[in-house]
């Protein structure tokens, strides 16, 4: 007699609909942004009038699209997980409606005290991204209590996440009173703009394009971007490790992806760290000095020399 076994039940992955609502719209928004770009000539604090929503969009779209990714691996509190992530999705709608906004009448939406709306505005998009941060929180701790993944991947999102925390963090460097700020406010004067991106040098000169990062001082944005997208840089080395594993004997060893995953993530805080300390003494990404130059070049020593022994343990070990 033939027996045959039950049929597995399949296990659907569904991703989080609302992160993938925002995606989709930080895609349109980006197109929207980029006509904008090419049709609209006015500048707000120096810059064009499109580019921040255009970066902001493609910074929320990745940042949905990768939240919604990870949820799909969480075993555990699956539903705090999701109303987590659900936070994420409304505070980052509401934060690009601001942004928006902003736009369209001309203004900008950072640091603005001009008028009463402007600076509530502002000061509801700090509360907000206060929001965001804590969600975010939440969703990484959901994520990262699931441990039956490869290792790798299961540190890269762990550490992914944390400097992507941390990266949000910067940007509250950006909101203290600049010293010309502080003298204008010390004197009882009212004054357009509390907090900058940039050190040194006020917002709206000399930028790089694309970025707007100041090419004449320091630039609080760099270290907050490179913060923040820690969150899709270390999973996809991890994913490219394990795709690799096949193709070189040296990746085979799940132990050697987990310890190129943490030399890597070691080096992308020191990253943090070094341009946070660069834009801080208020020096452009661009014009560095031997300081800077040097700590770079120690870093990237270390992060060689840590790789390729690492590589080498695994190749003669038997």
């Amino acid at each position: 007699m033939i027996t045959t076994s039950p049929p597995r039940p399949r296990t659907e992955v569904h991703w989080h609909r609302p992160l993938m609502a925002l995606s989709a719209a930080m895609v349109a928004l980006v197109v929207v942004s980029a006509i904008g770009l090419l049709v609209d000539d006015r500048l707000i604090n120096g810059s064009p009038a499109w580019l921040k929503p255009f970066k902001f969009g493609v910074s929320f779209a990745l940042f949905g699209a990768t939240l919604a990714w990870m949820l799909t691996l969480t075993r555990r509190a699956p539903r705090t997980g999701w109303w987590a992530g659900t936070v994420v999705a409304v505070v980052s709608f509401a934060e690009m409606a601001a942004i928006v906004t902003q736009v369209v009448r001309g203004k900008a939406s950072h640091f603005n005290n001009e008028t009463d709306f402007d600076q509530t505005l502002f000061s509801v998009m700090g509360t907000m991204i206060v929001v965001l941060w804590t969600a975010t929180l939440v969703v990484s701790v959901v994520v990262s209590l699931r441990s039956d993944l490869e290792p790798a991947t299961t540190w890269a999102i762990r550490l992914g996440t944390g400097l992507s925390l941390v990266g949000m963090l910067l940007a509250f460097l950006m909101t203290q009173p600049t010293a010309a700020q502080e003298a204008e406010l010390e004197a009882d004067h009212h004054v357009p703009a509390i907090g900058a991106h940039s050190v040194g040098v006020p917002d709206g000169g000399p930028s790089m394009p694309v970025t707007g990062w100041s090419t004449t001082g320091g630039d609080l944005r760099i270290p907050h971007f490179i913060g923040i997208h820690a969150l899709q840089a270390l999973p996809l080395l991890s994913l490219v490790l394990i795709a690799l594993a096949a193709r070189i004997p040296a990746l085979a060893n799940s132990t050697t992806r987990l310890r190129l995953v943490l030399i890597a993530a070691a080096g992308y805080a020191a990253l943090i760290a070094l341009l946070t300390w660069q834009a801080l003494r208020g020096q452009p990404l661009i014009h560095p000095d031997a300081q800077t130059l040097t700590a770079a070049a120690a870093l990237v020593v270390v992060l060689a020399l840590s790789t390729t022994a690492t590589l080498k343990t695994r190749s003669y070990s038997p």
